[in-house]
């Protein structure tokens, strides 16, 4: 895995944080460098992969689907098998599993929908570790079943009233604890944001999606896939799938949704029609 210099992108990533962060946000990387080619680590990580997350999760091929269509043979990577039905336990065990060698009793993290809280929920409590998770009051209302889902993994869930009660005020919230209790507190992002090294340790612990893609691939055809598609919203699944491919012959083809088009500001296509920044 290359590892960008100083958490640059070209032109995007680096660092924008507090000063009071910066000692935690270097903490981080320090501990992330030392284990993230560690064999042990790596042999703990790939047990709980496959024991707990149940990987490998099948490629399979969509035959209505494909002759429906007519052309192309597609072929859906079910990551939605995963315990928990989603691709989001790739991350939350890797980084629960670096929180933890890195002596971090707590772990909080920030949900929208609650799929990455309840993923948070799951590695913690498969590790032994106190979780804790900010969602917006009205987010909690609406996936109340996330929620129920937590509490039982043991998870305390703050509903957070502030703002819009949305996903950004429980981010602000989640990164106010943070501040406060740096000491002790691992904060556990699930998407492909944040400062440098969070969207490369994404990246990295989401990448067995596509490692398995080219692995699967090789035994059906002998050869990469002609064309990958992913969807982009915070952009795990996606750079976890894409990332391994990168130097192949394989087309990439990222999906935003464009909600009510991409003139209208009501769009969640940040890539295609946002702004930098």
């Amino acid at each position: 895995m290359k590892y960008p210099k100083n958490g640059r992108f070209g032109e995007v990533g680096g660092k924008y944080i507090p000063e009071t962060l910066v000692p935690a946000i270097e903490e981080l990387e320090e501990n992330y460098l030392k284990f993230k080619n560690d064999k042990e680590f790596k042999k703990e990580l790939d047990y709980y992969l496959k024991v707990y997350a149940g990987r490998p999760t099948p490629l399979y091929y969509a035959k209505n689907l494909s002759e429906k269509l007519g052309g192309a043979k597609i072929y859906l990577k079910r990551e939605d098998l995963l315990h928990g039905g989603a691709h989001k336990i790739n991350n939350t065990l890797g980084q629960a599993l670096l929180a933890k060698k890195m002596n971090k009793k707590r772990i909080i993290a920030e949900t929208g929908a609650g799929q990455h809280g309840v993923a948070t929920a799951m590695a913690c409590a498969a590790l032994g570790m106190k979780a804790e998770v900010y969602m917006g009051y009205r987010d909690t209302i609406r996936q109340k079943q996330n929620v129920l889902r937590m509490n039982m993994l043991g998870c305390k869930v703050h509903p957070v009233k502030s703002g819009s009660k949305t996903l950004k005020d429980a981010i602000n919230e989640a990164i106010r604890d943070w501040i406060t209790n740096v000491e002790n507190t691992y904060y556990l992002l699930g998407s492909a944001v944040g400062p440098h090294p969070y969207p490369v340790m994404v990246r990295d612990f989401q990448s067995v999606i596509g490692n398995e893609i080219k692995s699967q691939m090789k035994k059906i055809s002998n050869k990469a896939p002609d064309t990958v598609i992913a969807c982009v919203g915070g952009g795990s699944n996606a750079i976890g799938t894409f990332y391994p491919l990168v130097d192949s012959d394989s087309e990439i083809i990222g999906v935003e949704a464009a909600g009510h088009g991409l003139k209208s500001k009501m769009h969640s296509a940040t890539l295609s029609a946002g702004s930098k920044g």
